[in-house]
């Protein structure tokens, strides 16, 4: 071999060995799917994208159009725009066992089943709030999580928002609220579907019965696809179940709570009997932890009673209240403390896609900090095989909660509840309905 070849041949092999070292050194983008691609299916996965450059592998929707729109997106926003592999059922997805995450996203009598099949695949799980639909079905995906050993966090993301952590810490942890002995939180939302549009045929990019799944099968109507779903309770709890689920979850946070001991509950459909939702258009709920009441309201009709606070939690002791809302917090000390205050992290300038996203996925521009603060959280406790801030549990307690505080509306009566055993106490009624049945041929996870 002549001095040329040589050097050529020897630069060659230094070459390979230093791409192989760097290859090693450099960590594998995590794979990740999304099952449910609507709305907060893209708002979650877009903001992961923006903390950290992962692969998006496979999408799954029942709606054809919905999951093509949402590979056109990734697959644009990604570094390697690779278009993610489209599936109609989250099985075949989750069968190809290549993801390192799952993102769940789906309509909440949807959260279950794909979570609980996703840790089994060895998935590491985001999935939205509230967990599932009944108290079983929550504490089978707690077991899964916990069997699987796989990092599960809820889209709670109100502990990971930048104010709400500020209050925390400038506030409750400094002591200055005193005695704590009572919360209010609320929604007075007109969030309720007020439309009693006629029953139809689905369209043909839906696959209904599949979208239907274990809830019982309704006729089709376009208000259930794809977001007023919400106002029907076979497929959710209402407006307890998506919007008191975060402030109880965040009073829990902020206050270190565990499970309320009792929970009462009343109301119904007292103004909007004319629309074809079934949910409550007005709702009263005590959680009574030790010490400490807390109690939720909510109206889809008329005005809140503070303007400023429409969907909040208010905190009261005796040296001061703290309101808390997503849009900003207050500090009122009694006598001359000083006020506090503080308002959501928008970081347009540096997430510059949070304006187009705001406008073509809805994206709610003070939320985002939050989601992108939930996800950094979530992937460094996939990291250190730690619990997450919205770990399965925690998600679990504020939404098993909840989802008693309807069993109490229902029975007409308060519920005590027993954690350990995870049965109301001598109430053979209420543990009649910790489980909803499912539909034939799907098996519930409690079974």
């Amino acid at each position: 071999m002549d001095r040329r070849n040589f050097l050529g041949g020897s630069a060659a092999f230094i070459s390979a060995v230093a791409a192989r070292s760097h290859a090693a050194d450099t960590p594998r983008r995590r794979r990740v799917g999304l099952i449910g691609c609507g709305w907060y299916g893209k708002c979650d996965l877009l903001q992961l994208m923006n903390v950290e450059p992962v692969e998006v592998v496979a999408l799954c929707d029942v709606d054809s159009n919905m999951v093509d729109e949402a590979a056109g997106l990734f697959a644009s926003r990604q570094e390697s725009k690779r278009r993610p592999r489209t599936h109609a059922d989250y099985r075949e997805l989750l069968a190809e066992k290549d993801l390192d995450i799952a993102l769940i996203a789906t309509p909440d009598h949807w959260h279950a089943l794909p979570m609980i099949a996703a840790v089994e695949a060895g998935a590491d799980v985001y999935v939205q709030k509230p967990t599932g639909v009944d108290v079983l079905e929550s504490k089978a995906m707690l077991d899964a999580a916990r069997r699987t050993e796989r990092v599960v966090q809820v889209g709670t993301q109100r502990r990971s928002t930048p104010h709400l952590i500020e209050a925390k810490r400038r506030v409750i942890d400094e002591g200055l609220l005193g005695t704590v002995a009572h919360v209010d939180i609320c929604c007075y939302y007109h969030m309720r579907a007020g439309g009693n549009p006629p029953d139809s045929a689905p369209p043909a990019h839906l696959d209904y019965e599949a979208w239907t799944g274990p809830a019982p099968l309704r006729p089709y109507n376009e208000l259930v696809h794809p977001r007023s779903w919400r106002a029907f309770m076979e497929y959710g709890n209402g407006i307890v179940g998506d919007m008191c689920v975060h402030m109880l979850d965040m009073v829990r946070w902020q206050l270190d709570l565990g499970w309320p001991r009792q929970i009462s509950s009343s109301g119904g459909v007292f103004v909007q009997t004319d629309a074809k939702a079934n949910i409550t258009d007005t709702q009263s709920a005590i959680f009574e932890f030790d010490g400490l009441n807390v109690v939720w309201n909510h109206r889809s009709w008329g005005d809140p009673p503070d303007p400023q606070y429409p969907w909040a939690a208010i905190i009261y002791g005796d040296r001061g209240t703290l309101k808390l809302s997503v849009q900003k917090y207050e500090f009122i000390p009694r006598g001359r403390g000083q006020r506090l205050s503080g308002e959501p992290l928008i970081e347009t300038d540096k997430f510059p896609t949070d304006l187009s996203d705001q406008q073509d996925w809805r994206l709610e521009l003070p939320v985002a900090s939050a989601i992108r603060g939930h996800m950094q959280d979530f992937l460094a406790a996939i990291d250190g095989r730690t619990r997450p801030i919205a770990d399965i549990e925690q998600g679990h307690i504020s939404s098993a909660a909840c989802f008693l505080a309807n069993n109490s509306l229902a029975l007409g009566r308060s519920i005590t509840f027993d954690p350990d055993t995870h049965t109301a106490v001598d109430a053979e009624q209420a543990n009649a309905i910790l489980k909803r049945p499912y539909r034939a041929p799907y098996q519930h996870p409690a079974s």
